[in-house]
């Protein structure tokens, strides 16, 4: 199979329709076998309704129903669990994101070798104060952090090759962070396009305020798991032993000074106090890096969702 299109959604019952008729469309004009997943993120309108509706319609369309809402991450995983195409690509439902960028999109990956392609939307029609520009903040610290020179992560429109999605888990609300897994799964090809970026016909943004604090959050998350996800004694082992050795220093320096000068005062007390405490910290730092070694080593499955209906999976 050449594509995989996978389309979270929540409350775009409108939108669906005209969206699947456009994929439709660029599929027959370039002769590509595909498949359309849609996962419906415990809408409360008649989006599976739909989905049914185009399913019976057209025999390339699955759906994949939670159900409650899980997040965007949650229904980008599942459609990455359910994909079969060699190339899968990732667009919007809200009919932001142009299906006409994906056939340069799927040449980006098969032809010029790119492990995946993220979508900068270069011209925006979003609000410049509540979203533009809290978004340029977010992708230079994303940029300079992980080190991926992309202009927009958070850009649903991408690409990737069939065994980059295969080979990362996305949870909790990570999908903005997909090319820094990617880069930590050790695929480095990450490529970029400019893709339209139109305004939104039907319904209301989902997103509020909220997203980029959570973004940001994320991103520290994100980039302590990949470096000390696998090994978390490395790092809390590290700061717990020099809290401890520090600790144990003056503690030593000030029972020298009592047993053997024989000098004691009330500033000693104050160090005696901070002695005890970082003995105490280092210890707990340690502890902490144990505990976190055992849970990487016997982690359960992150993602676990409960979906209620799939049509075509």
């Amino acid at each position: 199979m050449d594509l995989s299109i996978i389309i979270p959604l929540y409350n775009e019952d409108e939108s669906l329709p005209e969206l699947a008729a456009w994929i439709e469309r660029v599929m027959k004009e370039n002769n590509y076998s595909y498949e359309v997943i849609m996962i419906d993120d415990g809408s409360t309108d008649d989006s599976w309704t739909v989905i049914e509706k185009l399913r019976a319609q057209n025999d390339a369309v699955k759906g994949i129903k939670f159900q409650r809402n899980y997040g965007k991450s949650a229904a980008l995983n599942e459609g990455f669990k359910a994909a079969h195409g060699d190339v899968i690509i990732t667009m919007d439902a809200d009919m932001q994101d142009s299906p006409d960028e994906i056939p340069e999109l799927r040449r980006m990956i098969t032809e010029d070798k790119f492990d995946m392609v993220s979508g900068w939307k270069k011209k925006r029609y979003d609000n410049t104060f509540t979203k533009n520009i809290p978004s340029k903040l977010f992708n230079a610290a994303a940029r300079r952090s992980s080190g991926i020179k992309l202009h927009d992560f958070n850009c649903g429109l991408k690409a990737y090759r069939k065994k980059v999605v295969k080979s990362v888990e996305v949870y909790g609300e990570m999908h903005r962070y997909i090319p820094i897994l990617a880069k930590w799964a050790g695929f480095r090809r990450i490529g970029e396009k400019v893709v339209e970026h139109r305004a939104r016909k039907y319904g209301v943004t989902k997103f509020g305020w909220e997203r980029f604090v959570n973004g940001f959050l994320d991103l520290f998350s994100i980039m302590f798991v990949g470096k000390f996800g696998k090994r978390p004694m490395h790092f809390f082992g590290l700061w717990g032993t020099l809290a401890f050795l520090a600790g144990l220093v003056i503690f030593s320096y000030l029972a020298i000074t009592k047993f053997f000068f024989f000098q004691t005062g009330l500033t000693q007390r104050p160090m005696f106090f901070f002695a005890i405490m970082m003995m105490i910290i280092g210890s707990q730092f340690f502890l902490a890096g144990f505990i976190g070694e055992l849970i990487a080593r016997n982690s359960p499955f992150k993602n676990s969702y409960l979906i209620e209906e799939k049509v075509g999976l």
